[in-house]
């Protein structure tokens, strides 16, 4: 009887909570444009020596200041307390934990008149937090030595031609008339740096308790990612340093140097190609004995971006790297060796998912940890292997979660109540065949409140890179057009990354052909599956995802609308105005010696005439990127043709629009461009 009862009861209660969760899905509403406001952004999860806490960051846009405010954040392990450990309006990002415990040192700009970045301490014990540093060039990374005392800096030279406002006066400063730029490099220029001089990054010793630091690197080079060794003699670090000219390519190599001055670098590695590329965001990993170095190799210089990092280990001592994951057709990140050092932790791209996999260092043998539909943004691994991770999934935004052997258990819930008040569209990966019988990865975003056998205006959605792809994360801009009504589709097309190299580099030197192809699948089969109307079709993207929208609505005239952001059609107006110089003389060559590649790859532009789709562009003023003349230019030839057609400028904007009132209008003018065409 009491077995029976204890159903019974137990039965009220799930049929009171599935009521109570219908009543709650009921008052669910739509995803809206403000809600990017909301929206908090976790990243950096940080472990801390004893295990105890997880420190990470969380931004957010503030609709009042018009700006993006970013604190640091800590949730011991066992979820029981969350921190707010930062409060001050100007960003406070990349927390790290002194190797004793007793210190989280963080870079803010906060109170600095020169407005970059500085190292900041804040005792673990209480008080408020101290900036320790003075470098006017700002520092853009550090790392703490093994005994807490010392940190190694990535330190940019001072500006020899920067006015001194303490000793000649803010305002005179703000007065005085800027010194011509000269320019004298062969890459000279990118975005957000502007106009390359010859000021470079290099490695500082800052001696914590002195509060002094003393330069060990120096030259025409950059200096970066610094690691210490396990005892704290020695630092590896990431350098062009063997290259005459460091502007000619993309030859990284890792490097060790003794913590002292007047220490020479040693050169570990010298492959022609990258090794632990910066673009890659992975140190070099020292093993627990201090004997190997972990680090990720790319491929031939000639395929630039076009290469998977695949995980490498040299000797400390010096010799011949190894590659663990030579027969693994897919690029691994963020190296952490596990404390017996027989396995490395790291992340794994494949097909439209990342996922956490351990690397077993003597067989190559990978261990995929968390697998699934899911991206693994960012880990740290602390005391006894214990892992943080920042997962999203198309339905939650990145989190820091604590793992439990292959399961993961929630900490930081910034997100938690603001998706407990809006609907979300369903999103499903597919596979369709594209025109030659490829298979394409893509995602289908369906509208919450999506009926079978309704057809719905659909948008194409197009990613930058090439070389990148669409993931199983939460994505605001497909859930907001979802919201609208819209069936979002997302294709992975040949030249993305997550499916091999073979793929990735299907489109060298030939844009716009298969890669078209393969989004046009995407939309072939939402149409033949009756899910997308063929009548009202759209299509954008942003960078290369612009790129391939103008190569898209050049050779289909089906789609209605287009959204093209910091595009180019004109290769040959690239060439010397943006900062692919490297990349453009690998893969297409000098245009006096390539000019037929080039004008392969033009055809949007050089044949505008073949478009007849109303097409929005959008650019930031100071992108140097993807530069806004590009983007003048295919809307004036739009506009010459009489094709309905609008250009819209975003002033102090660089490649990433990040001021939010311009996130915001962007989003808004997607919307109205798209609902003009799509929804008449």
């Amino acid at each position: 009887m009491r077995r029976v009862g204890h159903l019974v009861v137990c039965g009220a209660v799930i049929l009171f909570l599935g009521a109570g969760a219908d009543i709650r899905s009921a008052e669910k509403r739509l995803l809206k444009v403000d809600d990017l406001f909301e929206i908090k952004d976790v990243n950096d999860p940080q472990v801390s020596p004893e295990g105890d806490w997880v420190a990470y960051t969380v931004r957010k846009a503030d609709s009042k200041t018009d700006k993006n405010d970013t604190d640091i954040y800590m949730t011991r392990w066992d979820g029981s307390q969350t921190l707010r450990v930062t409060t001050s309006k100007v960003a406070e990002t990349t927390p790290r934990f002194s190797s004793d415990g007793r210190w989280l040192a963080f870079l803010s700009s906060r109170d600095y008149d020169e407005d970059t970045d500085q190292v900041w301490l804040m005792s673990r014990s209480g008080g408020e937090a101290e900036r320790i540093t003075d470098f006017k060039g700002g520092v853009s990374d550090f790392a703490w030595s093994p005994d807490s005392k010392r940190l190694a800096l990535v330190v940019l030279d001072p500006d020899p031609d920067a006015c001194d406002a303490e000793k000649e006066g803010k305002e005179a400063c703000e007065e005085k008339t800027p010194k011509p730029i000269v320019i004298d490099r062969f890459k000279f220029k990118e975005d957000e740096t502007g106009y390359l001089g010859k000021r470079h990054e290099h490695l500082v010793l800052f001696d914590v308790a002195a509060r002094k630091g003393e330069a060990i690197t120096s030259g025409l080079h950059d200096d970066l990612l610094p690691a210490w060794s396990p005892d704290g003699r020695s630092i590896a670090f990431v350098s062009k340093r063997a290259d005459k000219d460091p502007d000619r390519g993309d030859n990284w190599d890792v490097y060790v140097i003794e913590a002292k001055t007047g220490a020479a670098p040693r050169q570990l590695t010298t492959f022609d190609g990258a090794d632990s590329s910066p673009e890659w965001s992975t140190p070099p990993a020292w093993s627990p004995d201090g004997q190997q170095i972990a680090y990720l190799q790319g491929g031939p210089p000639k395929f630039i971006y076009y290469v998977l990092p695949r995980l490498a280990i040299v000797p400390v001592a010096g010799g011949a790297p190894r590659i663990v994951t030579a027969t693994l057709d897919r690029g691994v990140g963020l190296l952490h060796w596990s404390s017996d050092g027989r396995s490395i932790y790291c992340i794994l791209e494949d097909d439209g998912s990342v996922h956490l996999a351990k690397v077993h260092v003597a067989t190559g043998t990978i261990d995929r940890i968390l697998a699934g539909p899911r991206t693994i943004g960012a880990f740290d691994v602390g005391k006894g292997d214990r892992i943080a991770v920042l997962n999203s999934t198309p339905d939650e935004p990145p989190e820091v979660f604590a793992l439990e052997g292959t399961t993961l258990r929630p900490l930081s819930r910034q997100n938690q109540e603001f998706l407990s008040h809006v609907k979300l569209g369903k999103t499903e990966k597919v596979s369709v065949k594209s025109k030659d019988g490829t298979a394409v990865t893509s995602f289908v975003v369906k509208p919450p409140d999506f009926v079978a056998g309704r057809k719905y205006p659909a948008v194409l959605r197009i990613h930058g890179g090439p070389v990148g792809q669409f993931q199983n994360e939460f994505d605001f801009d497909w859930q907001l057009f979802a919201a609208n009504g819209y069936v979002v589709l997302a294709a992975n097309p040949r030249g993305s990354s997550g499916r091999g190299e073979e793929f990735c580099r299907a489109i060298y030197a030939d844009w716009g052909n298969k890669d078209a192809q393969d989004v046009i699948a995407a939309v072939d089969d939402a149409v033949t599956r009756g899910i997308a109307d063929p009548q009202r079709l759209g299509v954008g993207g942003w960078s290369y995802g612009g790129m391939l929208t103008n190569y898209v609505i050049a050779q289909d005239t089906r789609f209605k609308a287009a959204c093209s952001g910091a595009s180019i059609s004109n290769i040959l107006a690239g060439y010397g105005t943006d900062q692919y110089i490297v990349e453009y003389e690998a893969e297409l060559g000098q245009p006096w010696k390539a000019f037929d590649t080039y004008v392969h790859n033009s055809f949007p532009y050089l044949h505008a005439d073949r478009i007849k789709t109303p097409t929005l562009f959008l650019c930031g003023d100071k992108d140097f990127n993807v530069p806004l003349l590009n983007s003048e230019q295919m809307y004036q030839a739009l506009r010459s043709q009489g094709i309905d057609t609008q250009l819209v400028i975003y002033p102090g904007q660089y490649h990433g629009i990040r001021t939010p009132g311009y996130v915001k209008d962007r989003l808004e003018r997607y919307l109205a461009w798209y609902g003009k065409y799509l929804k008449p």
